[in-house]
């Protein structure tokens, strides 16, 4: 019998792009953290973001590249159409709950209280409700109605600015449009009135150049990272037809797959997070064949042949044998147990930072410093450590003695030394 979760996932977008500018230091709001954090939870089978998209121009694409099905409901119909989206939303989620039996969990992406009475009916359905929300810009009523709620800034991937080094916020959504609901925060809380703004020109399209192919990955290596191939870059019309926009957005998608992308993360930090992940959100062990089908959810092209190995249990023992991952037997032959050893504590992390510090030749500029972090242990998380951002983890460590932590003008980095 499948016991498989099956979820569905609604986004009340306007309250998380704007909570997210609002309340993280100007960040923008990217769905693939939330997606992450699902993945271990169950099979997700509905995405819908609801909103008035020709406010969020740059998220439409990036919830397009996620497989986001978007919701248009437009604000400024000759007169105000406010809550459109909120109404919306709920009027699917309650017809979802009674015409598709299957889908036993509803996300609900929002930090509005005035969701609680639909969180409420979903559950005397028999529906588990896990919600997600900016901590700032989320009620205090709503998380206690769900039956699990994730706050957007405490998942893994999302790096939150230090408050002392932020930027200045990016106005791609709704600001300074005088709806009342201002920074995400509605339901009750008190609300920060926008400062007035001149409309914002549309901006020019820009040409992207294709990025070089990566070089495939060699056979007995976890180091390397699948690309995609890449698709020459189409001209964009600056103003295209609405019949057009769904051929716009596919040329976009093009763009920015062409464009010279960050380091990724490796195959070994891909696979200690997720078991990370699983074992703090399933009760009982993690098994091979449990682990294999997160990772698929989290990358649908994944195979363990690209990384050299004929089988996902080879590729395990390959991690085993160099700590990543310990093994034991599972509850049948060929599905082992995997489990990760023993977690170290913040004073060893703080030890395993200066030693890569000293090993870098006793000073460090901090970007790409995580990355040299994860190469020893790949299963390391600040976040897990109880710091928001790496670079608070590095201020931790400054304030305990293991480093000392100084801004660099010449590098326009913060440079860390080995004591």
């Amino acid at each position: 019998m499948d016991t498989e979760e099956r979820l569905a996932v609604f986004l009340d977008y306007e309250n998380l792009a704007l909570g997210a500018r609002d309340h993280l230091g100007g960040m923008q709001f990217d769905f693939k953290p939330i997606a992450d954090a699902l993945a271990v939870r169950g099979r997700v089978v509905v995405r819908r973001a609801y909103a008035d998209w020709s406010y969020f121009d740059e998220d439409r694409r990036m919830l397009t590249r996620h497989q986001v099905e978007l919701i248009e409901m437009t604000q400024r119909m000759g007169a105000s159409r406010k809550n459109a989206a909120d109404i919306k939303m709920v009027v699917d989620a309650i017809e979802m709950a009674f015409e598709r039996e299957y889908i036993t969990t509803f996300v609900m992406c929002t930090g509005d209280s005035d969701f609680s009475p639909l969180v409420h009916k979903l559950r005397e359905l028999d529906k588990k409700v896990i919600g997600v929300g900016v901590e700032n810009s989320t009620s205090r009523l709503l998380p206690p109605a769900c039956d699990e709620f994730l706050f957007y800034d405490r998942l893994e991937g999302v790096d939150v600015p230090d408050e002392s080094e932020a930027p200045a916020p990016k106005r791609s959504g709704r600001g300074g449009k005088g709806t009342g609901r201002s920074g995400g925060g509605r339901g009750g809380r008190a609300k920060t009135p926008a400062p007035a703004e001149a409309p914002a020109e549309a901006p020019e399209p820009e040409a992207v150049a294709p990025a070089e192919e990566a070089a495939p990955a060699t056979s007995g290596t976890t180091s390397g990272t699948r690309r995609r191939k890449k698709a020459p870059a189409a001209e964009v019309p600056a103003e295209p037809a609405a019949d057009a926009v769904e051929s716009v957005v596919e040329t976009d998608l093009e763009q920015e797959d062409a464009a010279p992308a960050g380091e990724d993360a490796t195959m070994e930090v891909r696979v200690a997070q997720t078991l990370a992940d699983l074992q703090a959100s399933t009760s009982g062990s993690v098994t091979a064949s449990m682990l294999k089908r997160t990772l698929v959810r989290k990358d649908p092209t994944f195979s363990e042949s690209d990384y050299g190995f004929r089988t996902f249990g080879e590729f395990l023992r390959f991690l085993a044998d160099r700590d990543f991952v310990v093994l034991s037997d599972g509850p049948s032959t060929g599905d082992p147990e995997v489990a990760l050893p023993a977690q170290q504590d913040t004073e060893g992390a703080f030890d395993l930072l200066r030693q890569v510090v000293r090993d870098a030749g006793g000073s460090a500029p901090l970007s790409g410093l995580k990355n040299e972090v994860r190469k020893r242990r790949p299963d390391f998380s600040e976040k897990a450590l109880g710091y928001r951002g790496f670079l608070q983890f590095a201020k931790g460590a400054a304030a305990a003695g293991a480093v000392a932590l100084a801004w660099d003008d010449d590098a326009d980095d913060y440079l860390l030394t080995a004591s």
